[in-house]
């Protein structure tokens, strides 16, 4: 488990019932490049395989009206939630692909609120990577670049910009390297989990409200468990092997494959999203 936090992980795995020697914590902030290449060379001094390699981590910060950084400089939550895990997967993906296991993964947790096609992505701020002029000038701040289309500073745009940024991602994972590697890509939305620290940092009405909300108006509520056996299938199911699909459930908990909104399945946005990132975190 690669997380900041030792204790909570330790903590996570004893509530689920997980041995002791079944897992390994390993110190991973994604919002320090330099952490994400000392955990791959950390992993690989361990000697262990890869087999399926899960990007879960996020941070929103909704209330948020003026940008915090990176340790590289970076608006923080693209630079984690997409600049993070996007080096962190480019490192790995020799690894998954010397993996003997039939059937290895890279999977992106993605978001809702990053498809504009849905109801919940046309809640303002709508996600929008604009020309990339933002993140092409390094998401710095300086001459309002700390917004990926080079806008003004909003914390819950940032977030699903990000998202977006996941989901193109995988699909330039998916075409750039399927064919080399057998990996499966894959995005997935496993339903609103209202309820967990990601809201931490809205207003107090909002976390009261937003559960009730999404549980019987919306009904688009998912408890965590429902959401990490949603995960689960992604990671492990022989049936969700198809790769470059964006995975999403309906009501009945039937997985299927979703429709992404145009800006998130842009092609040629994918690429230059891929090109520019690719500078930021220093492999190009």
């Amino acid at each position: 488990m690669a997380c900041r936090d030792f204790l909570k992980a330790e903590r996570a795995a004893k509530s689920a019932g997980m041995p002791k020697d079944s897992y390994t914590v390993m110190h991973l902030d994604l919002a320090s490049l330099d952490s994400v290449r000392q955990f791959v060379d950390n992993f690989r001094r361990a000697e262990m395989p890869l087999d399926v390699l899960v990007c879960n981590a996020a941070i929103y910060q909704p209330m948020a009206n003026k940008p915090t950084f990176t340790a590289e400089g970076f608006e923080l939550s693209v630079g984690t939630n997409h600049l993070g895990h996007f080096l962190l997967s480019r490192l790995l993906i020799d690894d998954l692909k010397n993996s003997d296991y039939p059937s290895k993964r890279l999977i992106i947790v993605g978001s809702i609120t990053g498809n504009t096609n849905t109801l919940a992505g046309n809640v303002l701020p709508k996600a929008n990577l604009g020309d990339l002029r933002g993140l092409a000038s390094g998401l710095n701040g300086r001459n309002n670049s700390a917004m990926i289309d080079g806008g003004d500073f909003n914390g819950a745009k940032a977030y699903k910009d990000s998202k977006v940024c996941n989901m193109l991602t995988m699909q330039e994972f998916h075409r750039r390297f399927r064919e080399e590697t057998g990996i499966t890509f894959a995005s997935l939305y496993p339903g609103c989990i209202a309820t967990t620290g990601l809201f931490r940092e809205h207003i107090t009405l909002f976390r009261s409200l937003f559960p009730l909300f999404q549980k019987y108006i919306t009904k688009g509520y998912v408890p965590e468990a429902e959401a990490g056996k949603r995960l689960a299938q992604v990671v492990g199911d022989p049936n969700l092997t198809k790769s470059g699909v964006y995975w999403s459930w309906n009501k009945t908990s039937a997985s299927f494959e979703n429709q992404l909104s145009q800006e998130a399945s842009d092609v040629e946005k994918a690429r230059r999203v891929w090109e520019v990132s690719e500078k930021l975190v220093g492999l190009a």
